[in-house]
């Protein structure tokens, strides 16, 4: 079983004489096992409040969150979270960031490394295992922050922007590679972006949000992601006629809701 979030609002309370904000109104998303599932949204639709609510991070004000039957209220370990700013712990190697949530768990040394191993080389990170953090480039300290949230073996992944802070040809890599890891580990995700290309790339289904208060307007299942993983080069499946026209109709939908709410 999945997730399911049934009627979800967000309202959060008056403070410093300002009046209460509702931040997310009426969310009904199901994220099946094995989907991928891209947000978008202008400026303030919710996308951030929605994965925090998913990761246990917030509570709703209305409605649930249920994950594999079982209610969200408060963090797990079957929700993992790969924020945009990778969040590892600098005066640790690799494999010691990657194995730091097994550490916390309380699994043996040797368990636990070989689980790390096993990620390490599925993010292309052999022969970096010993190597500080911080002497790292962006795009691989960004591959560690996955690693270490693929160790635990959460039923869902929840990826904040996570490619956000890369160089253009770094973030088409990691596209890509994200792709095959989704492929390979079989892992739900939820992930959200602010570039069109990359959520129609990504995602086997789109939601697109709109502000004041956030509220999913428009749902879109995609095709790209398995074209790419079938085999099409990326920049194939980027350049063909359907994405195009796709991408054109979600940047009006988007270009309309951030006229509308100035």
């Amino acid at each position: 079983m999945g997730l399911i979030i049934d009627d979800v609002s967000v309202v959060f309370p008056a403070a410093d004489g300002r009046p209460p904000v509702s931040a997310l109104s009426k969310i009904n998303l199901t994220i099946d096992d094995d989907e991928f599932v891209v947000a978008l949204g202008a400026s303030g639709c919710g996308k951030s409040t929605l994965l925090n609510l998913i990761a246990g991070f917030l509570s709703p004000s209305t409605g649930t969150l249920n994950l594999g039957g079982h209610r969200v209220e408060g963090p797990g370990a079957d929700r993992a979270v790969v924020f945009q700013k990778h969040a590892l712990l600098p005066w640790l190697n690799v494999l010691d960031n990657v194995a730091f949530g097994l550490q916390i768990q309380g699994v043996n040394k040797a368990q636990r490394y070989e689980t790390a191993n096993k990620f390490v080389g599925l993010l292309g990170l052999d022969g970096f295992q010993k190597a500080p953090v911080y002497k790292l480039s962006g795009g691989m300290q960004q591959r560690v922050g996955i690693a270490r949230a693929l160790t635990c073996d959460p039923q869902i992944l929840l990826m904040d922007e996570p490619l956000g802070a890369l160089d253009a040809l770094t973030r088409e890599k990691a596209q890509e590679l994200i792709l095959r890891i989704w492929r390979d580990t079989h892992k739900s995700i939820f992930f959200i972006t602010h570039s069109v290309e990359e959520a129609l790339f990504m995602g086997t289904k789109l939601v697109v949000m709109s502000p004041r208060p956030g509220r999913i307007t428009h749902t879109f299942d995609l095709p790209f992601s398995r074209r790419y993983l079938d085999g099409m080069p990326a920049r194939q499946v980027k350049a063909s006629p359907e994405f195009i026209r796709l991408r054109e109709d979600v940047l009006k939908i988007i270009f309309a809701d951030e006229e509308a709410s100035a």
